[in-house]
């Protein structure tokens, strides 16, 4: 007779045989986070992906933190051991009943089922903290815009939509540094994809240019081959660099212009596309910054992730 944990584990094994494949999406406050998720699930399909946000797992609502000596960010402010526990059961295919955190009102709202499909994507402050954590995950990125243009990004967002004046998301993202460089920023070195959206320093672009964007690829998980995006009638959009890591270690950095002609870039994106062995033209959804509002680094930058999750699901 086997012991009771045995029974017991065997009869919460999900019913299906292929466990899905998770993708962690790490940064700080308002670093792009959600606009990236989004085009990854809407070109997933909502019937094969989900998304959960690691916010959710906040131990206190926003007006009990004003009393308390840490931020959203201090991992004492977060159930970061249920978390584990959930992206433990997340990753072998069961399903969780999640905390809800309402970042419209800053409270706490009723858990929700979460149901594990092909595809899981988790975002948030801290889903690369801890070993455990990091476990769970067939591919990692962290988003590192620099500083100054994901304050100004924070500052748009909790002013048009969370109800803050400039002055107090100012005043918080004072209040947040210390925790930001102890907690968040660290999980930049677990990433297997660094991504960084920002200017090309020296070029004077008009304002409405988009961000060009830099990825460093670092060689924990096995990148597609970039030969084809690399030929020389699509360098204009894309180029590669052996840079150095934080480490001293070189590794390839895939740099994405977001300043020359859409046509340039849309044969660089179907280019990757074709290189992930799905069948016909690359999803529409991807590069959605608002309405009407294309990125096309933004797009390339999906369909990368794409092709990494697509391979994991092989």
């Amino acid at each position: 007779m086997p012991d009771k944990a045995v029974r017991i584990h065997r009869a919460g094994e999900p019913a299906r045989g292929a466990r899905p494949v998770l993708l962690a999406i790490a940064g700080d406050s308002a670093a792009g986070k959600t606009t990236l998720t989004e085009g990854l699930v809407e070109a997933l399909g909502r019937d094969r992906c989900v998304s959960l946000c690691t916010d959710d797992y906040h131990r206190y609502d926003r007006e009990q933190r004003r009393t308390l000596p840490f931020t959203a960010l201090h991992p004492d402010c977060n159930y970061v051991d249920i978390m584990e526990q959930h992206l433990q059961l997340l990753a072998t295919g069961a399903p969780i009943l999640k905390p809800v955190y309402d970042h419209a009102t800053g409270l706490l709202a009723r858990p929700e089922l979460v149901e594990p499909n092909d595809f899981v994507i988790v975002e948030g402050l801290l889903p690369l903290h801890t070993k455990l954590a990091r476990a769970c995950f067939d591919v990692t990125v962290y988003l590192d815009p620099p500083e100054e243009i994901r304050r100004g990004w924070k500052v748009q967002r909790d002013t048009r939509k969370r109800g803050y004046t400039t002055e107090q998301v100012l005043d918080e993202l004072e209040h947040r540094e210390p925790e930001s460089e102890a907690f968040i920023r660290p999980q930049r070195q677990h990433a297997d994809i660094v991504v960084r959206f920002a200017p090309i320093p020296g070029r004077a672009d008009p304002p409405s240019t988009p961000l060009s964007v830099e990825l460093m690829l670092r060689p924990t998980v096995r990148h597609p081959d970039l030969g084809a995006v690399l030929a020389p009638g699509m360098r204009k959009a894309v180029h590669l660099k052996l840079a150095r890591d934080t480490d001293g270690r070189p590794v390839d950095t895939l740099h994405v212009h977001g300043y020359v002609p859409e046509e340039d870039s849309l044969a660089v994106e179907r280019a990757i596309w074709a290189s992930t062995g799905q069948p016909g033209p690359g999803p529409e959804c991807l590069g959605q910054l608002g309405p009407g509002i294309r990125s096309e680094p933004l797009a390339i930058t999906q369909l990368l992730l794409l092709h990494h999750v697509l391979e994991a699901a092989r």
